[in-house]
């Protein structure tokens, strides 16, 4: 196993530990986020811990099911206790960004409705500024794709849409949305970006998640680094 994976599986579990009973968990979706799940039920197993749990996709929720926790419908909660997922890169003011290879618009709506949201990654997640290693994703209304790529690129994007993983049509996100892939000159203040992404027609939801962590969770080389809002 890699250091790498040890390090995702420390922060897990360090997470998991601080669940308490009857509380509303929200799942992530990933290889950081299975970790979460496995401990959530091992704790539930073997130490009775009561709990209900909500998923950001039907990944992560068919791997709750399968291992016993009890998954309920995002449609009927207004509200839950704390969210935990991973991210693709991390700033210092604890910006993130998400949803490359899930659905952002469900993990952004469990974000926001927590009272916690917990953020797992490894110290290779860490980033000056948004958009370093990644492009943005962004999600749109499918008839108004070309709108919004002409008013991104008003404002210094490049990109265009995401093909699906067989390469022979277009990534399509659970709710019909299309996905934007876009870049914006280095240095751009993400704080900045994300007002305008937020202002933009046609745009359904993006991937920086701006003041929502309340606590984030590095691993590296063992050991575990905890930042809070």
């Amino acid at each position: 196993m890699s250091e790498e994976v040890n390090d995702k599986k420390n922060v897990a579990v360090q997470a998991a530990a601080l669940v308490e009973n009857n509380m509303i968990v929200g799942l992530g979706t990933g290889s950081t986020a299975n970790y979460f799940i496995e401990e959530l039920a091992r704790r539930q197993q073997q130490e009775s811990l009561t709990v209900t749990t909500v998923s950001s996709s039907v990944i992560s929720s068919q791997i709750a099911q399968k291992q016993g926790l009890k998954v309920v419908a995002i449609e009927n909660l207004s509200s839950l206790d704390l969210y935990v997922d991973g991210a693709d890169e991390v700033t210092e003011d604890m910006t993130l960004l998400k949803g490359r290879g899930s659905d952002l618009v469900r993990e952004k709506l469990l974000a926001k409705a927590s009272n916690e949201f917990y953020v797992l990654v490894d110290n290779s997640k860490l980033v000056s500024n948004i958009g370093e290693n990644y492009p943005i994703p962004i999600e749109v209304l499918p008839f108004a794709w070309q709108l919004v790529l002409n008013s991104l690129e008003q404002i210094g994007g490049v990109g265009g849409l995401r093909p699906n993983a067989a390469g022979d049509g277009l990534a399509v996100s659970s709710h019909g949305s299309l996905i934007l892939d876009m870049k914006f000159d280095e240095g751009t203040d993400s704080q900045a970006l994300n007002q305008q992404l937020n202002a933009t027609p046609g745009v359904v939801e993006h991937g920086i998640f701006a003041n929502l962590a309340t606590t984030i969770f590095i691993g590296a080389d063992g050991k575990i680094e905890q930042r809070n809002k």
